[in-house]
C-alpha cells in the first residue's frame, strides 16, 4: 500500500506541476518554447485529475492532502475561465452583443436569421459567416461591414473601420461606432483555425496509429500557435492603440490560460469570469469542453450578464450572449 500511495504521490506531483505550468504562457511566447500551450488544452482534464486525488488524499486522512489544496487555490481564476458561479447581477444592461462562428451557414443561415432577430442584439459579431455575396437579413440591425470570413452588424452607425490583418489566414477588423453621444471600438475576432477534423483527434485500437495521430497534432498544431503570436501582436495593437473604450469578441481559436488568451485579453475584462455562471464551453462538435469563443471589454465597461446559448444547435459553435452597461 505504501508504494502504491508514493506512486498517487509522484503523479500527483506531476500533475499539480503541469496545471502550474499553464502560468508560463504568461511570460513564455509560443516562438520560444510553443509545447507550453498543450497544458492549456489538457488543463481541465488535468484538473479533474487534480480534484480526485486531492479527495483521496482526504479519504485516506493525509496531512499531504493540504499541501495540494494550498497549491490549488492558485488554479481558482484560471478555472473560473472555464467554469463559474456568479451571481447575476441585478443592474440594467443598456448593450447586448452576439458572437457566433456561424459555419458558414451550414445548418441553415435561415435559422440563424430568426436567432438574431428573436435575440435582438444591439451588436452581432460572425466569424467564418460565409460568402461576401451572401450577406445575413436582420430585420433591426441596420449597418454592416461584410468581408471575408468576418461579418459585423450594428444597430448603430459605423464611423470608421480597419483591418488589421489584411493579408493573413486570421483576421482581426476593428469598427469605431457612436452610440448614444459616445465612442466605442468593436474588435472582430477569428485567429487562425488549427485545421483539424474529428478522425484526427479520434483514437485507434492500433497503438502504431495512435502514435502517427499524436505526431500529425503536434506537427499540425505548433505551427498555428507560432501564427497566433503574430496574430496576437495585431490585436494588441488593435486594442492599445484605440482611443475609445473596446468590446472585443470572436472565435480565437485558443482555450483559456493560452498564450493567445493571455495576451489578447491583456487590460480588458473576460465577460464570462466577470459575470458568467456554469460553463463557458463554446465549441460542441467534439463532446469535449472546448471554449474558443469570447467577449472581453475595456474596465470602463460594466459586464452584466454573459450566456452560451445551448437551447439551439446554428453552426458547431453556441451563441454567445453578453450584455453590458455603458455610460
Amino acid at each position: 500500500m505504501k508504494i502504491l500511495r508514493f506512486v498517487f504521490l509522484l503523479i500527483h506531483l506531476g500533475i499539480i506541476t503541469l496545471l502550474l505550468g499553464n502560468f508560463l504562457n504568461i511570460y513564455v511566447s509560443p516562438k520560444t518554447i510553443p509545447y507550453l500551450n498543450f497544458l492549456s488544452l489538457a488543463f481541465p482534464v488535468l484538473m479533474i485529475l487534480n480534484l480526485i486525488l486531492i479527495l483521496f488524499w482526504i479519504l485516506l486522512w493525509k496531512k499531504r492532502a493540504f499541501f495540494f489544496i494550498i497549491l490549488s487555490l492558485f488554479l481558482i481564476k484560471p478555472t473560473s475561465r472555464i467554469i463559474n458561479f456568479n451571481k447575476e447581477k441585478k443592474e440594467n444592461a443598456n448593450l447586448k452583443i452576439i458572437t457566433l462562428n456561424a459555419h458558414a451557414g451550414d445548418l441553415g443561415r435561415k435559422n440563424i436569421e430568426d436567432f438574431i432577430d428573436k435575440e435582438d442584439p444591439d451588436i452581432l459579431f460572425l466569424q467564418e459567416a460565409g460568402p461576401i455575396s451572401k450577406p445575413y437579413n436582420f430585420k433591426s440591425l441596420e449597418y454592416k461591414k461584410t468581408e471575408n470570413i468576418v461579418f459585423f452588424y450594428s444597430k448603430y452607425s459605423i464611423l470608421d473601420s480597419k483591418d488589421w490583418l489584411p493579408k493573413d489566414n486570421a483576421h482581426v477588423k476593428s469598427y469605431d461606432i457612436s452610440i448614444r453621444g459616445k465612442i466605442y471600438r468593436f474588435i472582430n475576432i477569428y485567429l487562425e483555425p488549427f485545421y483539424l477534423n474529428k478522425s484526427m483527434v479520434k483514437p485507434s485500437e492500433n497503438q502504431d496509429i495512435n502514435e502517427d495521430k499524436f505526431k500529425s497534432l503536434i506537427k499540425t498544431m505548433i505551427p498555428a500557435f507560432k501564427s497566433h503570436q503574430t496574430q496576437v501582436a495585431e490585436i494588441r495593437k488593435a486594442v492599445d492603440n484605440s482611443p475609445y473604450p473596446v468590446i472585443m469578441a470572436g472565435d480565437f481559436n485558443s482555450v483559456p490560460n493560452s498564450y493567445e488568451y493571455y495576451h489578447a485579453g491583456k487590460g480588458l475584462q473576460d465577460a464570462f469570469e466577470v459575470v458568467g455562471s456554469g460553463s463557458a464551453t463554446s465549441f460542441h462538435d467534439w463532446k469535449f469542453p472546448i471554449r474558443i469563443d469570447y467577449v472581453f471589454a475595456s474596465k470602463e465597461i460594466t459586464p452584466i450578464s454573459y450566456k452560451v446559448d445551448r437551447s439551439t444547435r446554428l453552426s458547431d459553435h453556441f451563441p454567445v450572449i453578453a450584455t453590458f452597461k455603458i455610460k
